[in-house]
C-alpha cells in the first residue's frame, strides 16, 4: 500500500471519528456559520468612556488611547468626534488595526490640555472631521520646533543637544540644551590598593524625525548613541517626545539597549540634563521637591526667614508662596550679601521606602542634610514668579536608585538632571552571579539543571542587548507653583491620566479571541471562581510589595517559585528566581483587566510589559530578537526563546493605549524565525538545525512555543499595517501545519523562513509538549481561527484542543497511539473549553469543567488561606499563600476566565 493511500485512510478516520457526543468532526465545518462570534448591536453615537483613574481637575495635559470595533462595522474613511458633556473637544483619531475584511478594528484617538473632564464623555463616529486643534509641527532641515499653544519647543537633529530650547506660554524659556549623560567605570567597585578609570558621555543623535504630526498630538521621535570626548560610544537610545495641543507638557519615553562589556563597563549614572537661565534676584528663586503623600519640601535659594533681622511678614510670606519679593527693608538688603545662598541640591531615593534631600551653597563646600522620607514622587521645580521647570521621573521610587539634581541655583545659568540611574548610587553591577561552577560540558549542564533548575551555558548569560525603558515629563510653567499645585502635577506624572472603553463594551466587540467574559456571580460556582481571581490578583499584587520586587532592572516582575522553609521567594536559586513571562503571567493579567477593567490591575500589567518586554529580551546581538528563560537574572538562563518575546504578550498594552514603543518590541519579532537557525530552542533536547541548508533558508520551528510567538508577529503586523509579506507567511505557515499528517501533533518541522511554509513530516513522528500552548499558542489560534476562514486549520486546532486531554482510546483512535502522561491539564481545559464552543458540544463542555477542577499539573484544591509570618522568624512580617506559585496562578486564571467564556453554560 503506497504512503498517499495511508494517508488518505487516516483522513478519512478523522474525519469521520465520532466525539464523545455523538457529534461528528466532518459536522464542524458546516456549523461554523452558526458558531461565529456575533457582536452586539453597537451604536456608533453612543461608546461611553470612563477614565481609568479620574485625574484631578485643572492639570489634564492630553492623553491617548485606543477602542475597538465589531468586524465589518467601521469603514476605513469614517471621522470620529469626542464629546463632553454634548461638546465636541478638539480631537485626533488615527487606526491601530483592521479586520481582514478591511473593516477598522481598533482605533487610536488623543486630546489635548482640559481643565474639566468628567466622566460623561462619548465617542462618536462623526459625519465630518472633528474640530481643529492649535498645535503646530514645523519640520525644518536642522530642527523641528513644536508649538502647543502653552509652550515652545525646539528639537535638534543632530549634534548633543536633544532639546535646544524650552519656552512657556510667556515666551520666557524655561530650560535649554537638554542631552542625555552617561557616567562610567571600569570597575563596580574599588579594592584596596586599586584604582579607578571613568569616562564621561553625552547624547549623540543618529537620526530624529517626526513621527506623527497633527494638530491636536505630535511624536518627535530621536535615535542616537552616547559618546565620549575620545569618541567611545556605548548604550544605543531611542526617545520619544509627546506634545499635545494646549499643553504646558512635555512626555517623554527614553529607551536604552546596553551594548557595553558588563565586566568592564560599570554604569555609575544614566539621566537627561538640562540648562535652566534664571536672572532673579537669589531671594526670589524657588526650589521645590515632592516627597510622599503630596508632601512638599519648598526653599528658596536665598532664605529670608529666620533672620537676626526680619525683613518683614509681607517679604516672608510671598516667598514662601512662591511670589516676587520686592522692596525689601533697606538693610535688609545691604545685608543679604551675607545671607548663604543655597546653589546645589538633591534628591536620592536608594531604596524603595528612603529618600533624603540634601542642599550644598556650592562645590567644595559640605552637603547638608534639609529633608528625609519614604518614598518620594520624583518631581521638582525649580524657576521664579516668572516661571519655571518642573521635571519629574515616573515610576521614581519603584525604579530607585534614581535622583534628582540641581546645580547652579545661584548662578546665572541653573543645571537639572533627572538620573535613571543615580550616580550616588553604586554603580550598576551586570555581571553574571556565579562562575559557571565547572559546567563546561553538556553533562554539567544537565546535572546542574536537575538540582537548581537553571539551564546554565558559558556566554549565555550575558546582558548584551536587554533594554530598559523610563517615562518623564517637562513641564513649562509661567508661575512658581503652590505647593499644592505642584502635588497635583506629580499624581499626574506618577499616574497619567488614560481614557478607556468599559469591560462591557470590551466584551462585546469580539478581540483578543472572544475569551473573556465580564465578571458572573450568579451560581455558587461561578461566584467561587470569581472570587478566586480576585483573591490571586490581591494576593501578588501585595507579594509585589512585601517582598520588594521593585528596582532599575527588576520593577514589574514577580518571582517564580516559593520557598516554604525559608519563608522567601526562591530569588537566588536558578530558574526559580525571576518569572519572566513563564507560562503566561502577563496574559493573565491582562485577561483579568479586560473582564474587571480595574486600575490597579492595568497598572501591574502595564508595569510587566514595559519589564517583560524590555528586560527580558535580547534587543541587539546574537541572541535578538529572544527572550530569556526565568532565572536569577532576567537575562540569565541559556534558554532564549520567543515564547518570553512574544508579541502576544505586548498586544493588549498597544492595542489600549497606541503605545509606540511597544509597536516597536512587536515589530522586532517580524523576523525572529531567521535567530532560531543559530540559536536552537530546544538544542538542548534534541532539537536540531535543518540538514542541506547551505543558504541559510530553513529553520526548525515548533508548532508551539516558537509558532505561537512567530503567528503572534505576523498576525499584529498584518492588521496594523495590511503587510501583505507576514500576511502570506502566516497563512502559509496555518496551511502547512494543518496539512501535516497529524497536524499540531508533530510538535514541530522545518520551515522556509522566506514562504513561512512548514515541510512535511514523517506521519509516525508524533511530539506532544505541555508547554506547547501555555505561551500564549492557545490566545492565537483562538483568535485566528475567528478571523480567518481556513477549516484545514481550525480541524486541526480543534483536534489539537480536544485530544490533548482525551482518554488514551480517544488519543489512539486519531493518532495511532496514546501521549502518556502528559502535565498542565487544568491549564489545558481551557482548549477542550474553546473545542466544545467551536462543535457546540455539551459534553465536552462538561468534560472541560471536569478537567479544571481536577486540578493536574495545576491547583488541585483553590484557598484563600493566608498565613502570617511573624519577626523573628522573618526579617519583615510576610504573608504566604497556602499552595501558591505563580505557573500554576497562571495557568488557573487563564483557564479560570476561558472556560468561563467558552463553556460558562455548562458550569453548572
Amino acid at each position: 500500500m503506497n504512503k498517499s493511500k495511508i494517508f488518505s485512510r487516516r483522513d478519512f478516520v478523522k474525519n469521520t471519528m465520532i466525539t464523545a457526543s455523538g457529534i461528528s468532526l466532518a459536522a464542524v465545518n458546516k456549523a461554523q456559520a452558526q458558531k461565529e462570534f456575533k457582536p452586539k448591536p453597537l451604536d456608533p453615537n453612543n461608546i461611553s468612556l470612563k477614565w481609568l483613574e479620574q485625574p484631578n481637575t485643572g492639570s489634564l495635559q492630553g492623553t491617548t488611547w485606543g477602542v475597538p470595533w465589531p468586524k465589518g462595522q467601521i469603514k476605513k474613511a469614517s471621522s470620529f468626534e469626542i464629546q463632553h458633556n454634548n461638546q465636541n473637544i478638539a480631537s485626533q483619531t488615527w487606526p491601530l488595526a483592521y479586520w481582514p475584511d478591511g473593516s477598522i478594528k481598533w482605533t487610536a484617538h488623543a486630546i489635548g490640555a482640559n481643565t474639566a473632564l468628567t466622566q460623561a464623555i462619548q465617542l462618536k463616529v462623526a459625519q465630518k472631521a472633528p474640530q481643529n486643534g492649535v498645535l503646530k509641527v514645523t519640520d525644518y532641515q536642522d530642527r523641528i520646533t513644536i508649538d502647543t499653544g502653552k509652550l515652545f519647543c525646539q528639537v535638534q537633529k543632530q549634534g548633543t543637544k536633544l532639546i535646544s530650547i524650552l519656552q512657556n506660554a510667556e515666551k520666557n524659556t524655561v530650560a535649554i540644551n537638554g542631552k542625555l549623560v552617561l557616567q562610567i567605570q571600569d570597575k563596580a567597585e574599588v579594592e584596596i590598593g586599586e584604582s579607578l578609570k571613568s569616562d564621561w558621555l553625552e547624547s549623540k543623535i543618529t537620526h530624529a524625525s517626526v513621527e506623527q504630526k497633527g494638530d491636536v498630538r505630535a511624536v518627535i521621535k530621536i535615535e542616537g548613541i552616547h559618546e565620549s570626548s575620545q569618541n567611545k560610544q556605548l548604550l544605543p537610545f531611542v526617545l520619544r517626545l509627546y506634545f499635545y495641543e494646549k499643553a504646558e507638557s512635555i512626555r517623554i519615553i527614553h529607551t536604552i539597549i546596553y551594548d557595553g562589556n558588563e565586566n568592564q563597563d560599570f554604569i555609575k549614572g544614566l539621566g537627561i540634563r538640562f540648562e535652566v537661565p534664571i536672572t532673579d534676584a537669589l531671594y526670589n528663586r524657588h526650589i521645590r521637591f515632592v516627597g510622599e503623600n503630596n508632601g512638599v519640601f519648598g526653599e528658596a535659594v536665598q532664605g529670608l526667614t529666620g533672620l537676626r533681622r526680619d525683613p518683614g511678614k509681607t517679604a516672608t510670606e510671598a516667598q514662601i508662596a512662591g511670589k516676587s519679593v520686592n522692596n525689601l527693608p533697606e538693610n535688609i538688603e545691604r545685608l543679604s550679601k551675607y545671607i548663604p545662598a543655597f546653589g546645589d541640591y538633591s534628591l536620592f531615593q536608594g531604596s524603595p521606602d528612603a529618600f533624603d534631600i540634601q542642599k550644598r551653597t556650592k562645590a567644595g563646600h559640605t552637603w547638608l542634610q534639609s529633608g528625609y522620607g519614604g518614598r518620594s514622587s520624583g518631581t521638582a521645580y525649580i524657576g521664579s514668579p516668572k516661571g519655571g521647570l518642573v521635571f519629574g521621573l515616573r515610576n521614581f521610587w519603584q525604579s530607585y536608585p534614581a535622583q534628582l539634581d540641581i546645580r547652579n541655583a545661584h548662578e546665572s545659568q541653573a543645571e537639572i538632571t533627572l538620573w535613571f540611574w543615580a550616580p550616588k548610587a553604586p554603580a550598576m553591577d551586570l555581571r553574571f552571579y556565579h562562575d559557571g561552577m565547572g559546567q563546561d560540558t553538556f553533562e554539567k549542564q544537565r546535572e546542574a539543571l536537575d538540582i537548581t533548575y537553571e539551564d546554565y551555558e558559558p556566554e549565555f548569560g550575558r546582558p548584551f542587548g536587554v533594554a530598559r525603558t523610563s517615562e518623564l515629563q517637562l513641564w513649562a510653567l509661567n508661575t512658581t507653583p503652590s505647593h499644592e499645585q505642584l502635588a497635583l502635577i506629580a499624581q499626574q506624572i506618577q499616574t497619567p491620566p488614560l481614557l478607556t472603553v468599559t469591560p462591557e463594551y470590551l466584551a462585546s466587540v469580539g478581540v483578543f479571541g472572544n475569551a473573556f467574559t465580564l465578571p458572573d456571580k450568579s451560581s455558587e460556582k461561578k461566584k467561587a471562581i470569581e472570587e478566586q481571581l480576585d483573591f490571586y490578583f490581591d494576593f501578588y499584587k501585595k507579594q509585589v510589595e512585601q517582598h520588594h520586587w521593585y528596582g532599575f532592572w527588576n520593577y514589574g516582575d514577580v518571582m517564580h517559585t516559593y520557598d516554604h522553609d525559608r519563608h522567601v521567594w526562591r530569588y537566588d536559586v536558578g530558574g526559580f528566581a525571576w518569572d519572566n513571562s513563564e507560562l503566561s503571567t502577563d496574559l493573565w493579567l491582562w485577561y483579568y483587566y479586560l473582564r474587571t477593567g480595574r486600575s490597579d490591575v492595568f497598572r501591574m500589567a502595564e508595569a510587566m510589559t514595559r519589564h517583560t518586554g524590555e528586560v527580558d529580551v535580547h534587543h541587539i546581538g546574537r541572541f535578538s530578537p529572544l527572550g530569556s528563560r526565568h532565572n536569577v537574572q532576567h537575562w540569565g538562563c541559556s534558554a532564549k526563546q520567543l515564547r518570553i518575546s512574544t508579541a502576544a504578550n505586548r498586544r493588549f498594552y498597544y492595542y489600549l493605549t497606541a503605545d509606540e514603543r511597544v509597536g516597536d518590541l512587536m515589530r522586532e519579532q517580524i523576523d525572529a524565525d531567521k535567530t532560531l537557525r543559530t540559536v536552537i530552542p530546544g538544542r538542548k533536547i534534541g532539537q536540531k538545525a535543518p540538514k542541506n541548508d547551505p543558504k541559510g533558508e530553513l529553520a526548525s520551528v515548533s508548532f508551539g512555543t516558537d509558532w505561537g510567538a512567530l503567528a503572534s508577529a505576523w498576525l499584529t503586523e498584518w492588521e496594523r499595517t495590511g503587510q501583505e509579506k507576514t500576511k502570506t507567511k502566516l497563512l502559509n505557515s496555518m496551511k502547512t501545519i494543518a496539512e501535516q499528517p497529524n497536524g499540531f501533533f508533530h510538535g514541530g518541522a522545518i520551515m522556509s523562513l522566506a514562504t513561512g511554509k512548514f515541510q512535511p513530516v514523517d506521519a509516525n513522528q508524533i511530539s506532544v509538549s505541555h508547554l506547547s500552548a501555555v505561551f500564549g499558542l492557545a490566545e492565537i489560534c483562538f483568535e485566528l481561527v475567528a478571523l480567518i476562514d481556513m477549516p484545514i486549520f481550525e480541524k486541526a486546532w480543534l483536534n489539537y484542543c480536544r485530544i490533548y486531554n482525551a482518554s488514551s482510546q480517544e488519543q489512539k483512535a486519531l493518532l495511532g497511539q496514546d501521549l502518556g502522561k502528559l502535565n498542565l491539564q487544568q491549564g489545558h481545559a481551557r482548549l477542550t473549553a474553546f473545542a466544545a464552543q467551536r462543535t457546540q458540544n455539551t459534553q465536552l463542555a462538561k468534560r472541560a469543567w471536569q478537567e479544571f477542577y481536577a486540578g493536574d499539573g495545576g491547583i488541585k484544591k483553590t484557598s484563600k488561606q493566608i498565613k502570617v509570618i511573624a519577626t523573628p522568624v522573618v526579617l519583615n512580617p510576610i504573608e504566604e499563600g497556602v499552595g501558591i506559585s505563580t505557573n500554576a496562578v497562571a495557568q488557573w486564571g487563564l483557564s479560570a476566565i476561558q472556560c468561563l467564556a467558552f463553556a460558562g453554560a455548562s458550569l453548572e
